[in-house]
């Protein structure tokens, strides 16, 4: 029942617009935060939700003014928001009764926790770093810092969705900061003055070593506590810039050790992903002087050709570019080019600030899992703002403090050990799949991809629901993964004969 239950809290937890003043709120007699409840299932945090849930289970018997104000009642249906805290009141949730210390040492710096802003038009000006910090992010990566005439095109995103769901991959011809380099000097003085205990991050690009010098000398003494190389942006008009240096092992060198003449603060190299080894550029870095790696930056990518016109997204006054693709659908894109710098032996223990499709807390574990000491984010903070960092922290505390670890240092790289080469896998043994039949609606989905996408190692009863034939399966798991309502799991591991 539990898992049918957690099934329906996400599903119908994920129908709401998540609005900036939930109207909900003032529809409920008992003067429960629905919309900040809500918000923290989207965010798969649990725990946080049930923590504000009262003790009284008021829904029971309410007749739900809440749902008859629902903004998504204007769409289609109402979210069902009785049904859901019902829901979410039979779940049985454990919420620690202690907090975790969420600090962080980065590369000598002391980090109040490890969320960052990443380098982006999410940190980009004074006001809305400030409001970001004022949050309660531990720091920021300020948009890239240049001497360039930076003309912006228009429009500049467009995402993928799937299922209704938007930003499932972001794209963006965004460039650098366009503000003037005196008015982004200035950003970072008052930011420095005014945030004295959060971290400021000075993201630059220069065109040759002096530039390279000269912007991390400036950027130290307007107070940033770090140095963040840009050799990774993909939509440079320039030749030698962004990506393309990323590419290079040789001007990756040669620009780290002009970043390192300009400055005695932790240098950054931030890496492309636009390569097949990103562990050659990355000890190019550190050998030149950087201190840490930041990874990934986002993948040259092209999206959504029309059909009618034959211009792809986004169009600008009837043409388009190759573009940066983040969002949910890089990060394991990024997590397996960690995992190649964290094997590297001379890389195994080089501080890395990890970016790539981070949307919630279990996508930030799963980053400080394989290694990063730093967690950065901005396509979630363009879909859903600032206050992301409300549930990244409180459900990073309370997974720490619900298995007795006290700080974030305890998880960094423990999943590194069990992922291993092709060779080492155990190839003798089978897990076959268990069918959990009293779950099953019957829809038949598990059959057809095993028949037309397996080894037709199921058939149907007269019932409709699914039976194995344990001669031709092979364990694959692809009936679990179709299933639409979780109702087939992984079996006993056996032998194979």
């Amino acid at each position: 029942m539990k898992k049918q239950q957690v099934i329906r809290i996400k599903e119908e937890a994920g129908r709401c617009l998540l609005c900036h003043e939930p109207v909900c709120n003032a529809g409920c007699p008992h003067g429960i935060d629905i919309g900040r409840i809500v918000r923290a299932l989207n965010f798969e945090n649990r725990v946080g939700a049930r923590r504000r849930l009262p003790v009284v289970h008021y829904c029971e018997n309410c007749d739900a003014p809440c749902v008859q104000a629902c903004r998504r009642g204007k769409l289609d249906v109402p979210v069902r928001i009785k049904e859901l805290f019902c829901d979410l009141f039979a779940l049985h949730v454990d919420v620690p009764k202690t907090e975790v210390d969420l600090s962080v040492d980065f590369c000598g710096v002391h980090c109040e926790n490890p969320f960052f802003l990443s380098s982006s038009v999410a940190g980009s000006n004074y006001d809305m770093v400030a409001k970001a910090l004022s949050m309660g992010w531990g720091g920021v990566a300020f948009k890239t810092i240049s001497l360039l005439d930076i003309r912006e095109a228009s429009p500049r995103f467009s995402a993928l969705s799937k299922e209704g769901r938007s930003f499932v991959g972001f794209k963006n011809i965004e460039q650098l900061s366009d503000h003037t380099y005196e008015e982004n000097l200035g950003f970072l003085r008052r930011l420095r003055q005014d945030f004295p205990g959060k971290v400021i991050i000075a993201s630059i690009m220069g065109r040759n070593e002096a530039e390279w010098t000269r912007l991390a000398a400036d950027m130290e003494t307007a107070g940033a506590d770090m140095i963040e190389c840009n050799f990774s942006c993909p939509q440079m008009v320039e030749e030698g810039l962004g990506a393309e240096i990323g590419e290079s092992p040789e001007l990756v060198a040669r620009y780290t050790a002009a970043v390192r003449k300009g400055t005695r603060r932790p240098v950054l190299a931030k890496m492309t992903p636009n390569i097949t080894h990103m562990e050659i550029p990355a000890k190019a870095a550190i050998a030149a002087g950087a201190d840490g790696i930041a990874a990934i930056n986002t993948i040259r990518s092209i999206m959504n050709i029309d059909l009618d016109t034959f211009l792809s997204e986004p169009g600008v006054n009837g043409q388009s570019i190759e573009g940066g693709y983040s969002g949910k659908a890089v990060k394991p894109i990024a997590l397996r080019f960690i995992n190649e710098m964290r094997k590297d032996s001379a890389l195994a223990e080089v501080p890395i600030s990890g970016m790539g499709g981070i949307e919630n807390w279990r996508d930030a574990m799963e980053f400080l899992l394989m290694g990063c000491g730093t967690i950065q984010i901005a396509t979630a903070v363009m879909q859903y703002g600032y206050r992301i960092i409300d549930d990244l922290k409180e459900g990073l505390g309370d997974y720490l403090a619900l298995r007795g670890f006290t700080h974030v240092q305890d998880i960094v790289g423990r999943a590194l050990t069990y992922i291993v080469s092709a060779e080492d896998l155990d190839r003798t043994s089978i897990q076959y799949p268990c069918f959990v039949r009293n779950n099953c609606i019957g829809c038949g989905r598990c059959y057809i991809s095993c028949f037309d996408g397996g080894h037709q190692a199921i058939r149907l009863d007269t019932d409709g629901k699914p039976a194995l034939d344990v001669h031709k399966c092979v364990g694959c798991h692809l009936c679990i993964l179709v299933c639409p309502i979780q109702a087939i799991e992984p079996g006993k591991r056996v032998q194979k004969k």
